[in-house]
Order: C-alpha cells, then sequence, then structure tokens
C-alpha cells in the first residue's frame, strides 16, 4: 500500500457550511430591539393617553348636551346627583366614561352656570399636554358659553 496514490477524481471530504446564528450575533439583535422600544415606548404611552382623553371630552360634550336640554325644561341646570338619574327626573348619563378612564361630576349647578369635571382614573391620571397635567379637564359653563380648562389640553 506505500506508494499507492489516490486518484484526484476522488473528491476530498469537506465541511458542509454551517447554517444558523451565532449567540453573539443574537444577543445584538436583542440589544437593538431593546433600545428601539425604550426610545418607542414613552411615546407610544404619551398617545395612548392622548386619544384616552378624547373620550373624556366626549363625555363631557354629552353632559353639556344633557344639561341645555335639562336647562330648557326646568329653572336650573342640573346637580352631580341627577348625572345618572334616567330622564326626565335627570340626565341619564354614566359617571364614568365609556372605557371607565375618568370620572365625570357636575358642580356648581345653578340657573346660569355650572361646572362638569372629567377626573382621570388608573394610568390616564399621567397625562400630560404641553407640560401641563390633564386631570382633571373641566368645563365651566356660564350663561351658556363654556369655558375649558386647563386649555393646553383641548385639542384646537
Amino acid at each position: 500500500m506505500q506508494g499507492m496514490k489516490i486518484p484526484r477524481s476522488c473528491p476530498r471530504p469537506t465541511r458542509a457550511p454551517q447554517r444558523g446564528f451565532t449567540l453573539i450575533e443574537l444577543m445584538i439583535v436583542v440589544a437593538v430591539i431593546a433600545v428601539l422600544s425604550l426610545i418607542a415606548l414613552p411615546g407610544y404611552q404619551d398617545s395612548v393617553r392622548k386619544s384616552r382623553r378624547s373620550e373624556a371630552v366626549a363625555a363631557l360634550s354629552a353632559v353639556q348636551q344633557a344639561q341645555e336640554r335639562w336647562r330648557a325644561n326646568n329653572p336650573a341646570y342640573a346637580a352631580s346627583a341627577a348625572l345618572t338619574v334616567a330622564p326626565p327626573a335627570g340626565l341619564g348619563l354614566a359617571a364614568t366614561t365609556s372605557n371607565g378612564h375618568y370620572a365625570i361630576a357636575i358642580s356648581g349647578a345653578a340657573s346660569a352656570s355650572y361646572t362638569v369635571t372629567a377626573t382621570a382614573q388608573g394610568a390616564q391620571v399621567a397625562d400630560k399636554a404641553r407640560g401641563v397635567t390633564c386631570s382633571p379637564l373641566t368645563v365651566t359653563v356660564t350663561n351658556g358659553s363654556g369655558d375649558n380648562a386647563p386649555a393646553e389640553c383641548w385639542s384646537r
């Protein structure tokens, strides 16, 4: 067997190419995803809070409309106790917004004015617009004219 030559036509054994990812490559991908999520998450949460704020604005508007209907038939605007009472004895509205992110209350009801307030609940308490905390949102109606506060929290 000495001196025996291997013919050139026989292929040499080669390693199959490795497929897949190394642990370091996977760790780099995980780190990049973590950094991106840390950057994007606060902006996302602010957008969610802002969209929930529109729920409070809609509820406050519903109270204003119900109050005007009430005032057309009564000598004064309805008090907070009448908020959830079914018409004709009350306004027939819920004391919270549809998803429960705000509690609704009426105060200072008189013959020519009232204030309706939407107070944030749960995570919505952290809602801010231009550095101003947006809880509570209030509408003060005097002689048919409404004043929204805080002004920074109301879309224009």
